[in-house]
């Protein structure tokens, strides 16, 4: 069965509707209904602007979309380079200006814990600037912040002070270079509190990179016994060894925590709002353990008799710690909240190497052929581990085009609907 149309008589926009009513009018013509025939294709051809309006509006729907998309990546990625840079100088400045205290005969440890927390204040800065200075957004700080979201914030904070304190332990007594090793150690109990928590798939990638960091620490473990500092007695190093391997512990913990609660943050204003709570509870937790041991006043008098580089040089060490841990904490707590707990424990463990050379550099600590194997085998493990996450990107971009031609493709068919006839067949 044939059906001609005159094609020269109607524009080219029209081809595709000229060619859906033919089809329809050739099964409306095969059920015997002919007087139907010239009717339904008056119909389809009437259709033919619509349709074309709708193909503009579709387009310019998905062009909207698509720049919409474009701008929210890039803040992204931005954002996500503002916090690693954060992290990466916060991270590395603290260890190297805590050890800088201790080496000079700092020996608070509360103070050293202090200082880890003490710069909260610096979050009122990017919590209400940009609402009531810069007017940049439209939500008002501590919007939807719950009782519940406090209670929480509260609880971590604690914990965060308790990690604190470990690490202070740990950093007194151990070389700057042995204690950032040692703190690769997170990484297996992150991946184990992940997968129990945060539902974390085991990768080949993540499983090779968290056994070389942990082979990593147990071989620094079997041969930097010798590497104490002048007079520390052994018992003393096994206490710092173990209490930064308990700070690696409850920093892991933190991480898939944070992660768990971060799914039910909207916006990354109440990352930060979160983060002042958490840090204000373990300043209180910090200043509470200073008061038993002496207080400020015992800050004062160490500064004047006891630093041996002048009471100078001790309170700029000692506030310049506390803005580096804020770049530090603020840092993890934006690369938890953008990527994901483990990810975040990757891309500290990542500065280890850069903590272990600048230990050696500025503070002469040894760096024997055991750290050497040490900092291979981490650097080793953070390489295959970012190699994993780009080929896992990259497929999920191209399900992602995938998934977005699928789409187009059915919204292509459905500019044009099938017109019904006369009588509603």
């Amino acid at each position: 069965l044939i059906v001609q149309a005159p094609q020269s008589n109607f524009p080219k926009t029209h081809h595709n509707s000229l060619s859906l009513s033919l089809s329809l009018s050739l099964s409306l013509y095969w059920s015997g209904e002919q007087h139907q025939l010239k009717l339904q294709y008056s119909l389809s051809l009437y259709s033919s602007t619509p349709m074309m309006t709708n193909s503009i509006q579709l387009d310019d729907e998905e062009n909207r979309k698509a720049a919409q998309k474009t701008n929210k990546d890039r803040s992204y990625m931005v954002l996500l380079v503002i916090n690693y840079l954060c992290l990466f100088v916060g991270s590395v400045s603290s260890s190297l200006l805590s050890k800088y205290y201790f080496i000079h005969k700092g020996s608070s440890r509360w103070v050293s814990t202090w200082v880890q927390s003490a710069g909260f204040p610096l979050l009122l800065f990017p919590i209400y600037l940009p609402y009531y200075l810069f007017k940049c957004t439209e939500r008002k700080p501590f919007t939807l912040f719950t009782p519940r979201i406090l209670m929480v914030s509260i609880f971590v904070g604690l914990m965060l002070g308790l990690n604190n304190l470990c690490f202070s332990w740990g950093n007194s007594y151990l070389p700057v270079s042995t204690s950032s090793l040692l703190l690769s150690s997170q990484l297996v109990f992150n991946l184990i509190l992940s997968v129990i928590i945060v539902k974390q798939k085991i990768t080949f990638s993540n499983l090779n990179c968290v056994i070389l960091l942990t082979l990593s620490s147990i071989l620094l473990a079997l041969g930097s016994s010798h590497d104490r500092p002048h007079g520390l007695t052994k018992a003393k190093y096994f206490i710092g060894f173990f209490s930064t391997i308990g700070a690696g512990l409850l920093f892991a913990l933190y991480l898939p925590v944070m992660e768990n609660i971060y799914k039910k943050v909207y916006c990354y204003e109440m990352v930060v709002e979160m983060q002042l709570v958490m840090e204000i509870a373990a300043t209180a937790l910090a200043t509470v353990g200073m008061g038993m041991d002496g207080g400020y006043l015992e800050m004062k008098k160490e500064s004047q008799q006891v630093f041996d580089k002048g009471e100078r040089l001790y309170w700029i060490t000692v506030f310049s710690n506390v803005v580096t841990w804020q770049l530090c904490f603020m840092g993890t707590a934006g690369m938890v909240f953008l990527t994901s707990s483990l990810t975040g424990g990757i891309c500290m463990t990542a500065l280890l190497a850069m903590n272990v050379l600048g230990g050696v550099v500025v503070f002469g600590d040894e760096f024997d052929g055991v750290k050497a194997v040490s900092t291979v085998l981490c650097t080793w493990g953070f390489c295959s581990y970012v190699y994993g996450m780009y080929v896992k990107m990259k497929k999920e971009k191209e399900k992602e085009k995938e998934k977005e031609r699928g789409i187009a493709k059915n919204q292509g068919m459905e500019m044009f609907p099938i017109v019904p006839s006369a009588d509603g067949v």
